[in-house]
């Protein structure tokens, strides 16, 4: 290990932040298209990495017979060239690496996907670990040359075997943002919505009903689901749900430990933790990786669907805020009086002044808080919550303290 650790080591002298043969840098971009498992690399730049094996492998098939005619091949560009690169990245991965390496996630282990353009493609569920983001982030492609580096990083780095964070052994592949808004927003239950309690005996049936727009996502329905109880047998039990939960319960792998009841309820990014969680500790791997590009999938779609979007209107603006404030005013104008009649000092004064700003500020979120998540009910339909709140609430992105900062008032500034 002695030639692997420290700041002569492998990984800090030849790695990180040098220039190395075989690799090369761009820009990343997200593919919400890929597998777990996968990256998109660019054309040209894959061209370029697995030059020497490229070269071999148009020498082996009797398309070259010397290098300089092979180098000229790729130089032109060839279409055999491009089937040989096809063939030459297949069953091999390139290690995809974002300073600032701060943990082991910061390489992992990709197979290459061929793009056009320029930018590297990563998979949205890696980006907690790389703590990537795509406002101009720039990643590094290693190509491991020998069998046995090839292997290491297929069992050790790939990312499909690092699930888990390190750090806590809590899964760091979980949905974020659009994703745990999209499925927030399929796993709501509304009153008074179209299709209210009708029963259905299995979740195609629920599908079928979606697509020809009888029911809708958010209706109160009764539906069967198959299960699996201790003993392994399939059995059949009913559910009172909504088909938006009912989607999410087709994704599940079936298993004992993993019933439907675990995404029989609003799914906030916690809850959604917790479900990944629960499928990786009893259904193994390689179901929980599919599970997760398939919510993922979701997530992404039902976002879209769903149209949730910001406008001023959403930041709702207490009835009561302007009584508050006043309010507070003269109370902070009462501690300028006592303050200059002398029964209190400065600092009591100043204390006492940030307290009342303190409690106004408190009184306006809590205010806000309950206008903003309200049930609206027009001719006996819930309306959809607010587009802010539901942001807020589902871990999506925001917070109380934000939305307060926006519709309530800004409270003390240091």
């Amino acid at each position: 290990t002695d030639m692997i650790k420290g700041k002569q080591g492998r990984f800090r002298q030849n790695l990180l932040g040098k220039r190395v043969d075989f690799s090369g840098r761009s820009v990343i971009v997200t593919g919400p298209e890929l597998k777990l498992h996968q990256c998109g690399l660019p054309k040209k730049m894959a061209l370029e990495l697995f030059k020497p094996f490229i070269y071999s492998r148009l020498e082996a098939k009797g398309l070259s017979s010397t290098v300089k005619q092979a180098k000229k091949l790729v130089e032109k560009e060839r279409p055999e060239v491009w089937d040989i690169l096809d063939e030459v990245i297949r069953e091999h991965p390139v290690l995809l690496n974002r300073a600032p390496t701060l943990h082991r996630l910061g390489i992992q282990a990709f197979e290459p996907t061929l793009i056009e353009g320029k930018a590297i493609q990563l998979h949205p569920l890696v980006c907690s670990a790389f703590n990537a983001d795509f406002d101009g982030d720039q990643m590094a492609v290693h190509v491991p040359l020998s069998l046995e580096a090839q292997l290491e990083a297929r069992v050790l780095m790939m990312s499909t075997n690092n699930v888990l964070s390190p750090a806590n052994g809590a899964p760091i592949i979980v949905p974020s943002q659009d994703m745990i808004l999209g499925l927030y927003y399929v796993s709501i239950a509304r009153d008074g919505m179209k299709g209210e309690g009708m029963a259905f005996s299995s979740i195609e049936e629920v599908e079928h009903a979606l697509n020809a727009g009888e029911v809708h996502l958010h209706s109160n329905i009764t539906c069967r689901v198959k299960q699996i109880d201790e003993e392994g047998n399939e059995i059949w039990k009913r559910y009172d749900t909504t088909p938006g939960r009912v989607r999410l319960g087709a994704l599940l792998p079936l298993n004992a430990k993993a019933p439907f009841d675990l995404v029989n309820g609003l799914l906030r990014k916690r809850d959604v933790q917790k479900v990944i969680d629960t499928v990786y500790r009893y259904c193994g791997q390689k179901e929980s990786v599919i599970f997760c590009d398939q919510i993922m999938s979701m997530g992404f779609k039902e976002a879209f669907k769903a149209g949730i979007s910001f406008g001023k209107d959403d930041m709702v603006i207490p009835d009561s805020k302007w009584s508050i404030v006043e309010e507070t005013r003269d109370q902070v104008k009462d501690f300028e009086q006592q303050y200059m009649d002398g029964p209190i000092t400065q600092g009591e004064k100043y204390n006492k002044v940030v307290d009342a700003w303190s409690k106004c500020n408190d009184k306006v979120t809590e205010a806000m808080m309950s206008t903003i998540s309200a049930n609206r009910v027009e001719d006996g339909v819930e309306q959809e919550p607010n587009s802010v709140y539901m942001m807020a609430h589902s871990g999506a992105r925001g917070s109380v303290t934000q939305m307060k900062q926006l519709g309530g008032m800004r409270g003390l500034m240091a």
